[in-house]
Protein backbone atom coordinates (compact mmCIF):
# COMPACT_ATOMS: atom_id res chain seq x y z
CA UNK A 1 0.00 0.00 0.00
CA UNK A 2 1.46 3.26 -0.99
CA UNK A 3 0.26 6.08 1.67
CA UNK A 4 1.18 9.56 1.16
CA UNK A 5 1.21 11.75 4.29
CA UNK A 6 1.00 15.64 4.69
CA UNK A 7 2.52 17.53 7.63
CA UNK A 8 5.13 16.00 9.63
CA UNK A 9 4.23 16.73 12.93
CA UNK A 10 3.82 14.29 15.96
CA UNK A 11 0.65 13.01 14.42
CA UNK A 12 2.35 12.39 11.00
CA UNK A 13 5.78 11.87 11.79
CA UNK A 14 4.86 8.87 14.24
CA UNK A 15 1.57 7.39 11.90
CA UNK A 16 4.93 7.43 8.97
CA UNK A 17 7.28 5.36 11.71
CA UNK A 18 4.29 2.80 11.95
CA UNK A 19 3.97 2.45 8.32
CA UNK A 20 7.84 1.87 7.48
CA UNK A 21 7.62 -0.72 10.49
CA UNK A 22 5.55 -2.40 8.76
CA UNK A 23 7.02 -2.37 5.19
CA UNK A 24 4.34 -0.04 3.74
CA UNK A 25 5.14 2.45 0.82
CA UNK A 26 5.28 5.73 2.54
CA UNK A 27 6.26 9.67 1.59
CA UNK A 28 5.63 12.37 4.15
CA UNK A 29 5.42 16.24 3.20
CA UNK A 30 7.23 19.13 5.18
CA UNK A 31 7.91 22.41 4.85
CA UNK A 32 8.86 23.81 8.26
CA UNK A 33 12.80 23.53 8.91
CA UNK A 34 12.30 22.77 13.02
CA UNK A 35 10.16 19.75 11.66
CA UNK A 36 12.06 18.63 8.89
CA UNK A 37 15.39 18.82 10.97
CA UNK A 38 13.29 16.16 13.15
CA UNK A 39 11.95 14.21 11.20
CA UNK A 40 15.10 13.09 9.27
CA UNK A 41 16.17 11.91 12.39
CA UNK A 42 13.02 9.73 12.55
CA UNK A 43 12.42 8.76 9.28
CA UNK A 44 14.22 7.33 6.30
CA UNK A 45 15.53 10.26 4.30
CA UNK A 46 13.57 8.82 1.26
CA UNK A 47 10.15 8.73 2.77
CA UNK A 48 10.75 12.73 3.46
CA UNK A 49 9.81 15.15 1.43
CA UNK A 50 10.03 19.05 1.49
CA UNK A 51 7.37 21.28 -0.06
CA UNK A 52 4.32 23.13 0.79
CA UNK A 53 0.95 21.07 1.83
CA UNK A 54 -1.32 22.18 -0.76
CA UNK A 55 1.34 22.79 -3.84
CA UNK A 56 0.93 20.91 -6.35
CA UNK A 57 4.30 20.32 -7.31
CA UNK A 58 5.08 19.08 -4.45
CA UNK A 59 2.19 16.78 -3.89
CA UNK A 60 3.26 15.21 -7.51
CA UNK A 61 7.33 15.06 -6.37
CA UNK A 62 5.95 12.88 -3.39
CA UNK A 63 3.87 10.60 -5.77
CA UNK A 64 0.14 11.68 -5.12
CA UNK A 65 -0.77 10.23 -8.71
CA UNK A 66 0.56 6.87 -7.43
CA UNK A 67 -0.98 7.00 -3.76
CA UNK A 68 -3.96 5.07 -2.52
CA UNK A 69 -4.62 7.03 0.78
CA UNK A 70 -4.01 10.26 1.49
CA UNK A 71 -3.74 10.97 4.98
CA UNK A 72 -3.91 14.69 5.58
CA UNK A 73 -2.41 15.67 9.26
CA UNK A 74 -1.54 19.03 8.70
CA UNK A 75 -2.50 21.76 11.68
CA UNK A 76 -4.71 23.34 9.83
CA UNK A 77 -8.19 22.47 8.88
CA UNK A 78 -8.46 24.37 6.33
CA UNK A 79 -5.51 22.49 4.14
CA UNK A 80 -6.59 19.37 5.32
CA UNK A 81 -9.86 19.84 4.05
CA UNK A 82 -7.98 21.29 1.11
CA UNK A 83 -6.14 18.15 0.36
CA UNK A 84 -8.63 15.79 0.62
CA UNK A 85 -10.75 17.77 -2.59
CA UNK A 86 -7.87 17.90 -4.53
CA UNK A 87 -6.66 14.56 -3.94
CA UNK A 88 -9.80 13.18 -4.67
CA UNK A 89 -10.79 15.50 -7.72
CA UNK A 90 -7.77 15.97 -9.48
CA UNK A 91 -5.56 13.06 -8.39
CA UNK A 92 -7.93 10.32 -7.84
CA UNK A 93 -6.74 9.20 -4.70
CA UNK A 94 -9.08 6.11 -3.36
CA UNK A 95 -9.34 7.03 0.00
CA UNK A 96 -8.41 9.98 2.23
CA UNK A 97 -8.36 10.38 5.77
CA UNK A 98 -8.21 13.92 7.39
CA UNK A 99 -7.14 14.99 10.98
CA UNK A 100 -9.91 17.79 12.50
CA UNK A 101 -7.72 20.39 15.03
CA UNK A 102 -11.18 21.90 15.72
CA UNK A 103 -13.84 19.74 16.68
CA UNK A 104 -16.49 22.61 15.97
CA UNK A 105 -15.14 22.07 12.16
CA UNK A 106 -15.95 18.43 12.25
CA UNK A 107 -19.74 18.80 10.23
CA UNK A 108 -17.17 20.09 7.35
CA UNK A 109 -15.12 17.04 7.32
CA UNK A 110 -17.65 14.71 4.65
CA UNK A 111 -18.42 14.01 1.50
CA UNK A 112 -18.30 17.66 -0.07
CA UNK A 113 -14.95 17.70 0.30
CA UNK A 114 -14.24 13.87 -0.31
CA UNK A 115 -13.51 13.31 3.07
CA UNK A 116 -13.46 9.61 3.60
CA UNK A 117 -12.54 9.40 7.44
CA UNK A 118 -12.35 12.44 9.69
CA UNK A 119 -10.15 12.10 12.91
CA UNK A 120 -12.47 13.86 15.15
CA UNK A 121 -10.56 12.67 18.77
CA UNK A 122 -12.65 14.41 21.26
CA UNK A 123 -15.80 12.43 19.83
CA UNK A 124 -13.75 9.10 19.15
CA UNK A 125 -13.02 8.84 22.70
CA UNK A 126 -16.92 10.35 23.86
CA UNK A 127 -18.01 7.23 21.73
CA UNK A 128 -15.68 4.82 23.29
CA UNK A 129 -16.58 5.99 26.76
CA UNK A 130 -20.74 5.93 26.13
CA UNK A 131 -20.26 2.36 24.40
CA UNK A 132 -17.72 1.12 27.01
CA UNK A 133 -20.81 2.43 29.89
CA UNK A 134 -23.59 1.20 27.75
CA UNK A 135 -22.33 -2.56 26.84
CA UNK A 136 -21.24 -3.61 30.28
CA UNK A 137 -18.63 -6.20 30.69
CA UNK A 138 -18.40 -6.63 27.05
CA UNK A 139 -15.01 -5.98 25.33
CA UNK A 140 -14.89 -4.76 21.86
CA UNK A 141 -11.77 -6.66 20.26
CA UNK A 142 -12.16 -4.99 16.53
CA UNK A 143 -13.52 -2.61 14.94
CA UNK A 144 -14.90 -2.29 11.06
CA UNK A 145 -16.24 -0.96 8.33
CA UNK A 146 -15.35 2.99 10.20
CA UNK A 147 -17.09 1.30 12.95
CA UNK A 148 -20.37 0.00 11.72
CA UNK A 149 -19.56 -3.20 13.18
CA UNK A 150 -17.45 -4.88 16.09
CA UNK A 151 -15.91 -8.17 16.70
CA UNK A 152 -17.29 -8.60 20.81
CA UNK A 153 -16.29 -10.87 23.34
CA UNK A 154 -18.21 -11.73 26.87
CA UNK A 155 -18.20 -14.62 29.36
CA UNK A 156 -21.52 -15.69 30.00
CA UNK A 157 -21.97 -15.00 33.88
CA UNK A 158 -24.55 -17.66 35.86
CA UNK A 159 -28.11 -16.36 35.91
CA UNK A 160 -27.79 -14.74 32.71
CA UNK A 161 -31.14 -14.15 30.73
CA UNK A 162 -29.45 -16.46 28.05
CA UNK A 163 -28.18 -19.09 30.04
CA UNK A 164 -29.55 -22.46 28.87
CA UNK A 165 -31.35 -20.98 25.76
CA UNK A 166 -30.67 -22.46 22.25
CA UNK A 167 -28.57 -19.78 19.75
CA UNK A 168 -31.67 -19.41 17.50
CA UNK A 169 -34.27 -18.54 19.96
CA UNK A 170 -32.31 -15.35 21.16
CA UNK A 171 -33.93 -13.38 18.67
CA UNK A 172 -31.03 -11.78 17.76
CA UNK A 173 -30.85 -9.16 14.58
CA UNK A 174 -29.37 -10.25 11.21
CA UNK A 175 -26.66 -8.49 11.62
CA UNK A 176 -25.25 -9.90 14.71
CA UNK A 177 -24.07 -13.47 14.56
CA UNK A 178 -22.39 -15.59 16.60
CA UNK A 179 -19.19 -16.52 15.45
CA UNK A 180 -17.39 -18.89 17.84
CA UNK A 181 -18.43 -20.12 21.83
CA UNK A 182 -15.09 -21.13 23.46
CA UNK A 183 -16.11 -23.41 26.47
CA UNK A 184 -13.94 -25.14 29.26
CA UNK A 185 -10.84 -24.10 26.96
CA UNK A 186 -12.21 -25.82 23.62
CA UNK A 187 -13.87 -23.94 20.79
CA UNK A 188 -17.30 -25.09 20.04
CA UNK A 189 -19.11 -24.37 16.55
CA UNK A 190 -22.03 -22.58 16.87
CA UNK A 191 -25.26 -23.84 15.25
CA UNK A 192 -28.84 -22.66 15.65
CA UNK A 193 -29.63 -25.45 17.96
CA UNK A 194 -26.68 -25.27 20.48
CA UNK A 195 -27.83 -24.47 24.09
CA UNK A 196 -25.37 -21.83 25.41
CA UNK A 197 -23.97 -22.61 29.26
CA UNK A 198 -22.41 -21.03 32.38
CA UNK A 199 -19.03 -19.89 31.39
CA UNK A 200 -19.24 -19.94 27.53
CA UNK A 201 -17.51 -16.94 26.12
CA UNK A 202 -18.82 -15.59 23.00
CA UNK A 203 -17.61 -14.30 20.21
CA UNK A 204 -19.80 -12.34 18.23
CA UNK A 205 -19.76 -10.05 14.78
CA UNK A 206 -22.28 -7.19 15.48
CA UNK A 207 -23.79 -3.92 14.52
CA UNK A 208 -24.51 -1.55 17.49
CA UNK A 209 -27.92 -2.95 17.88
CA UNK A 210 -27.23 -6.38 17.85
CA UNK A 211 -24.27 -5.90 20.50
CA UNK A 212 -26.70 -3.94 22.92
CA UNK A 213 -29.31 -7.02 22.53
CA UNK A 214 -26.17 -9.28 23.46
CA UNK A 215 -25.04 -7.22 26.35
CA UNK A 216 -28.61 -7.46 27.98
CA UNK A 217 -28.52 -11.47 27.75
CA UNK A 218 -25.20 -11.86 28.92
CA UNK A 219 -25.92 -9.20 31.78
CA UNK A 220 -25.40 -10.66 35.16
CA UNK A 221 -29.00 -10.60 37.40
CA UNK A 222 -28.67 -7.04 39.73
CA UNK A 223 -26.62 -7.47 42.52
CA UNK A 224 -24.56 -9.65 41.56
CA UNK A 225 -22.10 -7.90 39.74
Amino acid sequence: MFVLIVGGGRTGAHLAALLVAQNQQVRLIEHRREVLARIHRELPTEVVYEGGFTDPHALEQAGIRQAQVLAACTSSDADNLALCFLARTRYDVARTIARVNNPRSAWLFDEKFHVDVALNQPAILSSLIMEEMSLGDMMTLLKLRRGQYSLVEEKIPAGAKAVGMAIKDLALPDECVIAAIIRQGKMVMPRGVTPLEVGDEILALTNRRGAEQLAALFAAPEGQH
